[in-house]
């Protein structure tokens, strides 16, 4: 039955990558007929739905039907294939399926879609206010112990995988994880400044890597965030990606300080024209090296990001995410096993890659025990009553939780300083929170929304 089965996912995936290498010859009229088929041969309703929505944006001219050609006509052949696979086959149809059958057993729950791992908190650059910058930098997980995470997600349905730091190409062995992984999907997290033709290469040979490099403006702004001459090695980075057709894609944090610029056409056309498929947008948290509320951004500029990226997605050929203002889109706080959840250099399971709080280790329990701990459900249930998806994060919208999560037994903060949230900057949260309601209640009622 197994073998069967192997054989019938490994004709699934092939059918797919040759359907998309014919798709890539077509006009753009006939790309769109297709849509016709696919929804002909899809039983569930809603996926009918999704292909119609998605038929009308192609056929309005939406920027989405820049980036589907562009991924048809401009990937790396084995790229293409590999994200088949990982994406498509493994994470939405298998990992679906066994997300709700681990839903159905006895004592089950339905687990999260993805998890991210920062395997090394080392890093090359010295950001003023990185997040991660107070983690103990001799710390790292074992390449054993990320083999053994990476193979208890998959029995759950995870087959999509985020990896942060720290720079995670300052690790040498996790080409070696993410090739021995080909069934999952690693959307890398780095600087940039160690993508050299080398590497790339052997990324697109890998075909299950996407990376995403971080950049704070033009070269001034960059620079004087993350060293000079970093913004170059980063534009060379994405040359050399695009030339090699591996899809990659940008991060940028907003600070009170690059918020105009990164809100800008200026800003999102040239990396449009440097080849960013996707991009990230997060705001500055005063939390890991030197915690700087004056890097904060206003509850203004937040409310300013907010709508920039609906700009974007109407009108620029490229996807983009918000990870704070996206909460209307995937149902509130993502955190704590809902949807996702974070495993640290130390092996610290965090709900948040900016909570750094835990209660269990990956070195000495397995995932499913960290997901159904009283820290995480505790959140999960806190986050039933943010019914403004607009505010759903417990570090800026709701801190009382925040507080209450990481001094319940038996949780720990993950590094030294990691307490100061609570303590030094408790106030400031509490003023902020009240303050960004004002704009964000008042933007939910525009919203469509139960």
């Amino acid at each position: 039955m197994l073998y069967y089965d192997e054989i019938r996912r490994f004709a699934l995936v092939q059918g797919i990558h040759n359907g998309m290498g014919l798709l890539s010859k077509l006009s753009d009229k006939n790309l769109i007929k297709t849509t016709h088929w696919m929804e002909k041969i899809t039983k569930r309703d809603h996926h009918k739905r999704a292909i119609r929505r998605i038929r009308e944006l192609f056929e309005n001219g939406h920027p989405s039907f820049v980036v589907f050609k562009k991924v048809l006509r401009e990937t790396h052949p084995r790229h293409r294939k590999r994200l088949v696979k990982t994406f498509i086959i493994n994470q939405l149809l298998i990992g679906g399926n066994r997300r709700k059958a681990f839903s159905e057993t006895p004592g089950g729950f339905y687990p999260p879609g993805l998890m991210v791992i920062s395997p090394t908190m080392r890093c090359d650059l010295n950001c003023f206010g990185c997040y991660a910058g107070s983690y103990a930098k001799g710390d790292d997980v074992s390449f054993e112990d990320l083999d053994r995470v990476l193979n208890e997600g998959k029995e759950m349905g995870m087959f999509f995988v985020v990896i942060s730091g720290g720079e995670p190409f300052f690790r040498k062995d996790l080409m070696d994880l993410y090739e021995k992984h080909h069934d999952i999907a690693f959307h890398v997290f780095t600087h940039g400044g160690l993508l050299d033709k080398e590497l790339i290469k052997r990324i697109a040979k890998a075909g299950n890597i996407l990376p995403a490099i971080s950049i704070e403006g033009f070269e001034e702004e960059t620079d004087r965030r993350r060293g000079k001459g970093q913004y170059k090695k980063i534009m060379e980075a994405m040359r050399l990606l695009k030339e090699e057709g591996v899809l990659f894609g940008f991060s940028s944090t907003q600070t009170r300080q690059n918020a105009s610029l990164i809100t800008s056409d200026a800003f999102m056309d040239h990396l449009v024209d440097m080849g960013c498929s996707m991009g990230w947008y997060f705001s500055y948290i005063p939390i890991g090296r030197e915690p700087n509320v004056d890097l904060v951004p206003t509850p203004e500029q937040r409310d300013t990001l907010r709508k920039w990226v609906l700009h974007v997605r109407n009108t620029k050929p490229i996807l983009v995410a918000d990870f704070w203002n996206d909460g209307h889109i995937v149902g509130g706080c993502i955190a704590a096993g809902r949807k996702y959840f974070h495993i640290n250099s130390k092996g610290d399971v965090e709900p948040c890659v900016f909570n750094h709080f835990a209660s269990h280790n990956v070195k000495n329990s397995s995932i499913k025990e960290a997901l159904d701990s009283n820290l995480f459900k505790y959140i999960r249930s806190a986050q039933k009553d943010h019914t403004n998806h607009l505010r759903p994060c417990i570090i800026i919208d709701h801190p009382k939780v925040y507080r209450e999560a990481s001094s319940m037994e038996g949780v720990y903060f993950t590094h030294e300083g990691a307490d100061n949230i609570v303590l030094e900057i408790a106030d400031f949260l509490d003023n902020y929170a009240e303050e960004y309601a004002k704009f964000a209640d008042k933007a939910w009622e525009g919203y469509d929304h139960p």
